[in-house]
């Protein structure tokens, strides 16, 4: 039997990282707090080995995993991009494939103002 996926809101899993767990939490707060993510996970530390103005790069780092709708992906990315202290801060949006149903609906009423 195939579940009944009408009407269930299209998911993005959203990362990006930050250099410590006080910041990676207020990434996480703030974008709850300001509805354009239902949720966040923070997880880390990880080492990220990355090339930067031409040199390579070693860095601990926390991820933050955000959980919001497609329609609220802009307004999920502005805020990350006001919010981070980073000067080109990664910002990687990957479709959730598969969903509950109703998990899915609870991330649309969270992500929707009031």
């Amino acid at each position: 039997m195939t579940p009944d996926t009408t009407g269930v809101p299209a998911l993005l899993a959203v990362l990006t990282t930050t250099d410590a767990p006080a910041k990676a939490e207020a990434l996480a707060r703030g974008a709850v707090e300001a509805r354009v993510a239902a949720c966040a996970q923070v997880s880390g530390p990880v080492t990220s080995v990355y090339r930067w103005q031409g040199t390579v790069e070693t860095a601990q780092e926390w991820q933050v995993v955000f959980k919001t709708t497609e329609a609220r992906y802009e307004a999920l990315q502005a805020h990350l991009l006001a919010a981070h202290d980073y000067e080109t801060p990664e910002i990687l949006a990957s479709p959730v494939a598969r969903a509950s149903a109703d998990y899915a609906r609870w991330v649309e009423r969270e992500t929707t103002a009031p």
